[in-house]
């Protein structure tokens, strides 16, 4: 911005020397305004064609005078522009050598391929509870805007294998495919799968018929933002008392609530304890909805206050991110 002003400020003097020179020159040689401008120019550019008129003593000066003042503009608006053209790429290599030492820094992150109306959806969330996260789009100009907004993010295709590798997808979390078409999606999910077994992976549906495919591929899971979409407008309409119920309780004038899962670890306090002994609600203020028990894949809604706790177990809660953090520290045994 600086380099900037500094740029049309000299612009701006030389616009006046033009004009100041083509005043003196048709002042001082009684010349017609074009070829007073063709004055100012072979003098201001020192070029040194033929004068188009006997030059007087008093032209001379003025000429003597435009050339200095016209030398020492240029040259101050050339050394701007090359000294902003300098620290601009010095500047720009310095971000993109830091952009690179944090992604390769990364572990247990997620990787978000495409940054599209999902995708920005999906990066708003990630960056709201604050979890690593890097993303991947063929776009020039979002990458730029999203790394100006501090986020961790590369340009690049997602369906090859060294890109994935770019953003660190042995280390990785999960993987979220969000690209616009369903192929794209279906090939982002075949080679992260082969790159990295263990990676949880969620991937956009589009077309109808086009989970199937995905999870063919290797997707863990798969959204149909359309399919939900629909749903829910639906649902709007027929039963819109359940809907304004559901609203309130993800979003309670300002304070917000969000369902979260916490696994329980090996040193937890809460392993072979029952929810009635876990004390959960009263510790932690949070609503267990649902558990999913170690090595299944049915959750257990509304579970009784004698179901038993163990090492593995997912608890489905609601509530604010600090009651979760609380439970998080009971589930690591960090309490």
């Amino acid at each position: 911005m600086v380099f900037g002003k500094r740029i049309a400020i000299s612009l701006f003097i030389l616009f006046l020397l033009v004009i100041v020179g083509a005043s003196g020159y048709r002042y001082f040689l009684s010349v017609s305004w074009l070829d007073a401008l063709y004055m100012t120019i072979i003098t201001i550019s020192t070029v040194g064609y033929q004068e188009v008129a006997a030059m007087t003593p008093s032209a001379k000066i003025f000429s003597i005078a435009l050339i200095l003042l016209s030398l020492g503009t240029v040259g101050y608006l050339l050394t701007n522009i090359a000294s902003s053209l300098f620290e601009s790429n010095v500047m720009e290599a310095l971000r993109r050598r830091k952009m690179k030492n944090s992604i390769e820094r990364l572990e247990n992150h997620y990787i978000v391929c495409g940054s599209g109306e999902t995708g920005s959806a999906v990066i708003d969330y990630l960056t709201s509870k604050k979890v690593p996260f890097v993303v991947i789009d063929n776009n020039e100009d979002v990458i730029a805007n999203l790394i100006n907004h501090g986020i961790l993010a590369f340009v690049g295709n997602a369906t090859q294998e060294e890109v994935l590798e770019q953003a660190q997808i042995y280390r990785a979390k999960g993987l979220i495919a969000s690209l616009s078409r369903d192929s794209y999606n279906v090939y982002t999910v075949l080679t992260a799968r082969g790159m990295n077994p263990d990676l949880y992976i969620v991937a956009k549906a589009i077309e109808k018929g086009a989970d199937e495919k995905l999870k063919k591929a290797g997707a863990n899971n798969t959204i149909s933002p359309n399919e939900i979409g629909g749903r829910r407008l639906a649902a709007s309409l027929v039963r819109p008392s359940i809907i304004s119920f559901l609203d309130a309780i993800t979003m309670a004038g300002e304070v917000e609530f969000d369902l979260e899962e916490v696994v329980i670890q090996k040193s937890s306090s809460l392993i072979d304890l029952s929810l009635k002994e876990a004390r959960i609600p009263e510790k932690t203020r949070l609503m267990v909805m649902a558990i999913k028990k170690k090595n299944s894949l049915n959750l257990i809604f509304n579970p009784s206050s004698d179901e038993m706790l163990a090492e593995g177990d997912t608890m489905i809660v609601l509530g604010q991110d600090s009651q979760v953090n609380v439970l998080r520290e009971l589930a690591t045994g960090n309490d």
